[in-house]
């Protein structure tokens, strides 16, 4: 058995499966061991003169009564068996989905989305093959290959002993094999991980690497990830093989030893003049020997399976264990009619797994309504300031409020419904545009994407393309240029309506026609609700009500356009270099 703290659950939730599928499995094992008693009979009734020759109908209409139920079982312990094994791959893989979305935004930064993704596929995949086949093989390995040997040893024991002493050589091989197999298998995976990380980023990255011209270099790369890759499978694949081979060299000899001994005792006259062994017996025991290969090849098998599902489970065991250090404390509150009062009191911010402080001491005080803007020099906190809001990360106690709550005592689920957010990225999903825009929603129509699209003023380019709103955007948003997938992301966030909306340099991309549109939008539009928007030019946030400007992690000032520009100096500079920057960009046209 395959067992773990994360499977052990399921050998009880589909007992029923696993009783019917086994007690199936044990009945096809017990009655196909009469054929060969059936034809140890019909030797014998051949061998001896003057015996009824109808006795052989009769064992051959038996024969064909074992085989039906021989089917019948089958299929019952193959629908029974799978089904238990591929409901559990299933829940194992929900389990690890929910596990997923829980986790912390830097277990995506240390691992890769190829290795994540095989762990779902092959490792689970893997795990799932042991609970089927695996346990056919188990049964069979002991059930059968037991009363086999039962049988063989009260019809010749020493018959028997001669065949046996092979047998004890695939046990101790076996023993000896699986610590390898199982170290070759977590090689084959940790190869198979890097081959797909590769794959995954460059064909993300496609378009940077045709730009590039880079096809020939990225090709030969991904030649030595694959060689590293074949190298390692077929390493595995030879290990597998000599196992194999070990055990059909086995059978060989058991055969090879049966055949010779037992014609020996069939032929030898004892001093009675009697046979040491009748025809039929013998034929019998080569029938039994037949049976016992396939619980010997099964012995074998389990071997490098149970190998490579613990192999596997280790590693999805291991994804499991990680932990959800971002998550709701006991008897969290939940946020509800939220005004939109944020409050950052000696508030400071370390990245994990990071020295460097990217927010210091920062105090400031949103009302309700208001519009603010938040500027400063690159790598200066914007985003951050802005990230904290979602509880992505853990924060200090007593440190930031939203209507007054402190944000650690809060349900993070009813936080985040609260808040619409337009990230820097701009993710798209592989959907319809009207999917797209009303992703948050749980009752969204095509109206409530039409009013967001309009908001955000993509509502022309919409319904321009040869399928409007029905247009596929392709994965993150590839059939889209990079002004287009803003403004669908700022109408997806518009639709959500929800009391704080937070803009992360999210106008970048578009015209200045457009972003006045925007802009206009949002005053009009959300007027008594709190939006924040982080941008890197002057012109997106100068008439919004209050205006941040960082510096080096720290709040430097927090004034209206008109009083910064005569009380913050970095303000005062960004102000005129981009006054120059469009005086030069004008000049040139």
């Amino acid at each position: 058995m395959l067992l773990g703290k994360y499977i052990n659950k399921y050998y009880k939730k589909y007992a029923i499966l696993f009783i019917l599928g086994i007690l199936a499995l044990l009945a096809v094992d017990w009655i196909q061991l009469y054929i060969p008693e059936y034809l140890g009979k019909a030797v014998t009734i051949l061998d001896t003169p003057g015996s009824d020759k109808n006795e052989i109908i009769k064992l051959g209409l038996m024969v064909l009564l074992v085989t039906a139920g021989m089917f019948v079982g089958r299929f019952l312990w193959r629908i029974t068996l799978f089904n238990a094994a591929f409901r559990i791959e299933s829940d194992i893989r929900h389990e690890m989905f929910l596990k997923a979305e829980a986790l912390p935004r830097e277990f995506y930064h240390e691992n890769k989305v190829g290795s994540i993704m095989s762990w779902f596929t092959n490792d689970l995949e893997t795990i799932s093959e042991y609970f089927s086949w695996g346990t056919i093989m188990l049964i069979d390995s002991m059930f059968l290959s037991g009363i086999t040997i039962f049988k063989m040893v009260r019809l010749n024991w020493k018959m028997s002993l001669i065949c046996f002493i092979p047998f004890i050589l695939v046990i101790i091989w076996g023993a000896m094999t699986e610590r390898f197999m199982m170290k070759r298998w977590s090689e084959r995976q940790s190869a198979y991980d890097k081959l797909y990380d590769f794959a995954q980023e460059n064909f993300t990255g496609i378009r940077v690497i045709k730009a590039f011209v880079k096809e020939t270099k990225e090709i030969h790369a991904f030649a030595k990830v694959a060689r590293k890759n074949a190298d390692v499978n077929v390493s595995f694949a030879r290990l597998s093989v000599i196992f194999d081979v070990f055990i059909e060299i086995i059978i060989a000899l058991i055969f090879t030893f049966a055949m010779a001994f037992g014609g020996h005792f069939v032929l030898m006259i004892t001093d009675t003049e009697r046979r040491m062994m009748e025809a039929g017996n013998l034929a019998e025991f080569i029938g039994y020997l037949d049976i016992l290969i396939w619980p010997m090849i099964a012995l074998g098998q389990i071997v490098s399976m149970r190998s490579r599902s613990k192999a596997s489970l280790k590693r999805i065991t291991a994804f499991l264990d990680t932990e959800i250090v971002v998550k709701s404390p006991e008897n969290a509150v939940k946020l509800e009619n939220v005004k939109g009062d944020i409050t950052y009191r000696h508030f400071s911010f370390n990245y994990p797994n990071y020295d460097a402080t990217s927010l210091k001491n920062i105090n400031l005080e949103i009302k309700a309504g208001q519009s603010i803007g938040v500027v400063g020099k690159i790598g200066c906190g914007k985003t951050t300031l802005v990230n904290v809001l979602l509880m992505l990360y853990n924060l200090e106690p007593d440190t930031l409020f939203i209507d007054g709550l402190d944000i650690t005592t809060l349900d993070i689920a009813s936080l985040r419904s609260q808040i619409a957010y337009v990230p820097q990225d701009n993710f798209l999903f592989s959907d319809t545009i009207e999917n797209n825009i009303n992703f948050g929603l749980t009752d969204g129509t095509l109206e409530k994407a039409k009013e967001g699209a309009t908001f955000a003023g993509i509502d022309e380019d919409i319904e321009g393309f040869a399928n409007g709103y029905q247009t596929v955007s392709g994965e993150r948003g590839v059939t889209l240029s990079g002004g287009q997938k803003q403004r669908v992301s700022i109408a997806r966030a518009y639709v959500k309506d929800a009391p704080i909306l937070i803009l992360d340099d999210s106008v970048s991309a578009v015209d200045t026609k457009t972003e006045e549109t925007i802009l206009h939008n949002i005053a009009n539009a959300r007027k008594g609700k709190t939006t924040i928007v982080v941008a890197s030019r002057i012109s997106t946030i100068v008439h919004l009500d209050k205006i941040v400007v960082l510096n080096d992690g720290q709040v430097e000032a927090f004034d209206t356009h008109e009083n910064l520009m005569k009380t913050s100096s970095t303000y005062q500079k960004m102000v005129k270099l981009q006054e120059l920057e469009e005086e030069v960009e004008g000049g040139s046209k």
